[in-house]
């Protein structure tokens, strides 16, 4: 290190320095990555104060505030450290026939977050960034979603969405494969 520093500089290029021009990269990967599990802990707190999601079993919800948007919310599976839900509204996209918006999320109970898995906005994750992205591309991908997510959250408790809003339809349809086998194909990849 002292003979780096005691050498005169080179002009414009120093390969000595570059170790420090690279630093700031890997630390901005590690800011968005933090951001993205910060949207995730968010997340969390604003589902946790629409719905407690904790105590609601599988099946489905619809919450109601006379604005003629109802929302869906769908507990879909329970399991030890993690909940899997569907939010979406009535609103089915024309040429797939799937609720458009919709969000897939993944609640972790012990880490107190909620992550969006898969949300489908007008198209499918693969159309958006393609079948085998790269891994920067993914990381922006799901802060994209996750933002959504938000957002969106926070749209629905500007609205009067909740606790006391949300009443129950019926009961999860274990064999309900359609957009659940997808999620979990996404989950898996």
């Amino acid at each position: 290190m002292a003979s780096m520093l005691s050498r005169p500089c080179r002009g414009v290029y120093d390969p000595c320095m570059s170790h420090v021009a690279s630093r700031p990269v890997e630390a901005q990967k590690i800011n968005r990555f933090s951001w993205l599990m910060a949207l995730y802990a968010e997340n969390h707190q604003r589902l946790q104060r629409l719905f407690a999601p904790a105590v609601l079993a599988e099946g489905r919800y619809v919450s109601s505030v006379g604005d003629g948007l109802d929302l869906h919310l769908e507990v879909m599976a329970q399991h030890a450290y993690t909940v899997e839900y569907r939010l979406s509204y009535a609103l089915l996209d024309p040429v797939t026939g799937e609720p458009d918006p919709s969000a897939f999320l993944r609640l972790y109970r012990d880490a107190r977050l909620v992550e969006a898995t898969h949300c489908y906005i007008g198209r499918r994750w693969q159309d958006a960034i393609g079948l085998h992205p790269p891994p920067a591309e993914v990381l922006d991908h799901r802060l994209r979603m996750n933002t959504f997510l938000g957002k969106w959250l926070q749209y629905l408790a500007e609205r009067g969405h909740g606790v006391g809003t949300l009443v129950r339809r019926e009961p999860a349809v274990r064999g309900d494969a359609g957009a659940s086998s997808a999620h979990r194909g996404l989950a898996d990849s």
